[in-house]
């Protein structure tokens, strides 16, 4: 067997495990979700509220964009996160040394975090089922829409998250990246329509992949009457789908080139630094 391929199943092969090992520990669970539970909780209050010129509710609209937000946090920042902590403990060098180590590494992560979105995109559309009643779930065609969106939408984020991981030097700091992901999914219409945006609002907001995340998902959960919100009154599949292909593409070129320049700094001697750094923090 080729060597990065058989590199790239067993890492495929230790995501599944790390994910079955996620899913049936509650703590664990609770630990990776806690996010979303902050985000589902509000939509019981919005219920009721109505989204000015349209004929649903906010709950309703806003529901299908934390699908969106379920790809950014987990595309961004679970795998940024994850790739720093293991810089910082000295995996990513023990890998580098590894016939195809980062290769193997990557896929489990890619397994792993594809799992857990779509483990939250099922309890979205489950608590959505529940709590709102305008969802349109019985069309064959918003499925596929779903369908394609997923795969599309995680190989657009994910090589970014993995460059945002190999960017970011201290596991203190990624929480600063929170701030930046918050602002981007506050100004790409996920908790309300751009519609009404100035026009260069519009455009920030459209150069953002969790736009067109969040546009698609709309299409596929939300009735037609619902396009008066959106930018040109149209769902637009076929921007969303050239929108998230340049994404993924820049993604997938700019990647590996960042994660071979980062595992290349990696060596003993900077693994000796970065725990004195942490000692002296701690008797500081």
């Amino acid at each position: 067997m080729n060597p990065t391929r058989h590199a790239v199943a067993q890492g495929a092969r230790r995501g599944a495990i790390e994910l079955r090992q996620v899913l049936t520990n509650g703590q664990d669970l609770t630990t990776n979700l806690v996010w979303l539970f902050g985000l589902l909780g509000p939509l019981y209050f919005l219920r009721d509220d109505k989204l000015p010129g349209a004929d649903l509710s906010v709950a309703t609209f806003v529901l299908p964009s934390l699908l969106a937000m379920c790809v950014g946090f987990n595309g961004l920042l679970m795998l940024a996160q994850q790739l720093v902590v293991d810089r910082e403990d000295g995996t990513l060098l023990r890998l580098k040394a590894l016939p195809q180590g980062i290769a193997a590494y990557l896929s489990g992560k890619v397994i792993f975090i594809s799992g857990m979105v779509a483990f939250a995109w099922v309890m979205v559309i489950a608590v959505g089922a529940v709590l709102v009643d305008d969802l349109t779930l019985t069309e064959a065609g918003r499925w596929l829409t779903l369908a394609w969106l997923l795969p599309l939408g995680l190989l657009a984020l994910l090589p970014l998250g993995a460059v945002i991981g190999s960017l970011v030097e201290s596991p203190r700091s990624i929480g600063l990246i929170m701030l930046p992901v918050f602002a981007l999914a506050a100004v790409s219409g996920i908790f309300y329509p751009v519609g009404g945006f100035p026009y260069w609002a519009q455009l920030v907001a459209q150069a953002s992949p969790l736009y067109w995340l969040g546009l698609g998902a709309r299409s596929a959960f939300l009735p037609d009457s619902a396009l008066t919100a959106e930018i040109g009154d149209s769902w637009r599949h076929w921007e969303t789908f050239t929108a998230l292909g340049i994404w993924a593409v820049i993604g997938l070129i700019a990647a590996p080139i960042v994660l071979r320049l980062a595992a290349r700094r990696e060596s003993g001697s900077t693994m000796t630094v970065r725990r004195d750094r942490a000692l002296s923090r701690q008797t500081a």
